[in-house]
């Protein structure tokens, strides 16, 4: 079948199948499922019954693929490249000369991400028999990475670039005898973007650094599989590859390429680029295009770039023998559902714990002050002078809980749980820093933190939504509602600035500086960074506020914790509260250091010896 005729097949089968996509919502604690989509400008949206979800789910997935298959076909109807005067007919879609000019010119003055750098090593490096991997969740900003590279090059070296976007029709056969005509026309630098959606490509990596690597082509390859690079990195590649991570965006990088300052607008929408859908002038977030955005704009990121990454990659790896327990579910079709409940409950606990230590706390007395005296006369509110706190509690954990036991009834296993969570951080989307507590006999606590802020708080933003649906809790009134509600996410937000903190400051930390948060009898320090070479640490409490309070500090420097963690961790040489106001110092040693300016501020490494030089220094 030629070109044209397959497009005529293709049009007319996309045209059968069901367009747009699935949304979901909770109606009094049960999920029901809605196709939506857009029809002469207008939104439509359909309930999809009880068994008709997975076969229509399937046909939307269908049409996307074919849909992909016909734009690259209309795309290169005529196949044949005309390379270093040569013509050849390629097999898949490659981009030379002219064309692949054109292609770079709109990203040539956007910023580059932090680990550009890295690229540019590789591709200007001596470097024989390895290839470089750029792989991260979508939206990170692979492909831009890629055409910066291609502009970048010096005119000879451009000369001999190629781009080449795989399609999912397309092999490791394909790609290979094209590479021999790419090498034959005297082309060295190979640029292969959505490498993974080719099904044997992890299982046939192994011939690009083997092969072509070895021969002098310098081959960048980038796809949103990251799992499948992953794989591929201890299977076919191992040793054979230089990798980039892009899923993981600090707040200093974020901040950079976005012009956005605010720690709250991280928190908000924070993990994703949206390159060539963002002013990079406008300081302004576009929040109509954030990933999330909302609740629905979450879940489709989730199943998109997160369940249809694994589940493509461990399809493809070992012919699927790789999927150990998570078997049953993909092949119930429940896998997608299953890692999303899983992500959901892990942010679920997240907000339930945040509650409890919140309405149970002693602090309580000190939240009820500052809001009766807040100088915002829109924050300023007595709904905790007025409620009953162990009602409210109980209420809350009862309406959440609901919700927990929903994730339980799809047969979760604990074998599920711990697999699924082993391709998360393979992802880059979770990270550890453990709890340690001040008596040494107790073993470290696990801390999960997710490396995509804004995926976290949305879903809090979604249990918020539940709530304010209960009967009981929408007797309160607005005004009460809408305090409680705010009042929770206010806490959600400052426990996600103490993980954002606790994450970028031990990524950015040097071997030798353990980065970690102390808990004591009663109290803990927020973030403690120890250095095992000095033997020293410096001791911070973190507050997502901009005022300056006694009560913020008082376990810092307290004489009998400082004690406790000195027996352990060596001499305390700095005391530090982090939070949203400007950076002070007061008289009693204790040093005020604003959240923004830290997180841009973290070294790339630092020792104990050069901080004690240094003035408010980030780390130590």
């Amino acid at each position: 079948m030629d070109v044209n005729d397959r497009i005529k097949v293709l049009q007319e089968e996309i045209s059968q199948l069901p367009k747009g996509y699935i949304s979901q919502k909770n109606i009094q604690g049960k999920t029901r499922y809605y196709l939506q989509w857009s029809e002469n400008g207008k939104k439509k949206s359909k309930y999809i019954k009880d068994g008709e979800l997975e076969n229509l789910r399937e046909q939307i997935e269908h049409r996307k693929a074919l849909q992909e298959e016909l734009k690259e076909l209309q795309n290169r109807q005529n196949s044949t490249v005309k390379m270093s005067g040569i013509d050849l007919e390629c097999e898949t879609n490659i981009t030379v000369g002219r064309a692949l000019l054109a292609m770079t010119k709109g990203v040539a003055e956007w910023e580059r991400r932090d680990c550009y750098e890295q690229l540019q090593d590789y591709l200007h490096s001596k470097e024989t028999d390895r290839v470089c991997l750029i792989y991260g969740l979508r939206r990170t900003g692979k492909t831009t990475m890629l055409r910066q590279a291609v502009s970048d090059l010096s005119e000879s070296e451009f000369n001999k670039a190629a781009y080449i976007k795989l399609r999912r029709t397309d092999t490791m056969a394909m790609l290979n005898r094209d590479l021999k005509r790419l090498f034959n026309a005297n082309y060295q630098y190979i640029f292969l973007d959505q490498v993974t959606l080719m099904s044997d490509f992890i299982d046939s990596a192994a011939l690009l650094s083997d092969v072509f690597a070895a021969m002098g082509m310098k081959i960048v390859l980038s796809g949103t599989d990251s799992l499948g690079f992953s794989l591929a990195m201890n299977e076919e590649l191992y040793d054979r590859a230089i990798s980039i991570h892009t899923t993981f965006i600090p707040f200093r990088e974020h901040s950079r390429l976005l012009g956005i300052d605010s720690i709250d607008e991280y928190i908000r929408y924070g993990g994703t680029l949206r390159a060539g859908e963002l002013d990079f002038e406008n300081p302004e977030l576009n929040s109509d295009e954030a990933s999330f955005k909302d609740d629905e704009s979450t879940r489709r990121y989730i199943d998109t770039a997160i369940c249809r990454n694994i589940q493509h990659s461990l399809a493809c790896y070992e012919d699927g023998n790789h999927f150990h327990h998570l078997y049953s579910l993909y092949q119930a079709g429940e896998l997608t559902n299953a890692i999303n409940r899983i992500i959901e409950n892990m942010n679920h606990r997240f907000v339930v714990d945040t509650i409890v230590r919140e309405f149970r706390s002693s602090d309580l007395s000190v939240s009820a002050k500052n809001l009766r005296k807040e100088r915002d006369p829109e924050k300023r509110t007595d709904i905790l002078d007025r409620i009953d706190i162990d009602a409210v509690t109980e209420k809350l954990m009862e309406i959440l809980d609901i919700r927990n036991k929903e994730d339980q009834s799809i047969g979760i296993t604990k074998s599920h749980v711990i697999e699924i969570k082993e391709y998360l951080r393979a992802l880059d989307l979770i990270a550890e820093c453990p709890i340690e507590y001040a008596n040494p006999e107790l073993e470290p606590l696990e801390h999960t933190i997710f490396t995509q802020p804004g995926m976290r708080y949305c879903q809090a933003q979604a249990l918020m939504y539940s709530l304010m649906q209960d009967k009981v809790f929408s007797a309160l009134s607005e005004k009460e509602k809408t305090d409680v509600t705010e009042r929770i996410l206010e806490k959600v937000r400052g426990r996600m600035m103490e993980d954002i903190v606790l994450l970028e400051t031990s990524k950015a930390a040097p071997d030798s500086v353990r980065v970690f948060k102390l808990v004591f009898p009663a109290g803990e320090f927020d973030m403690v960074t120890y250095d095992s070479v000095a033997d020293k640490c410096a001791v911070y409490e973190i507050k997502h506020s901009n005022q300056v309070v006694p009560q913020q500090y008082r376990h810092l420097t307290n004489e009998d914790k400082r004690k406790m963690t000195e027996k352990r961790f060596g001499e305390i040489i700095g005391t530090n509260v982090i939070y949203r106001g400007e950076n002070q110092a007061l008289e009693n040693d204790v040093s005020y250091l604003n959240v923004e300016e830290y997180l841009k501020d973290i070294p790339d490494s630092i020792s104990i010896e050069e901080s004690e030089n240094q003035d408010m220094s980030p780390i130590m």
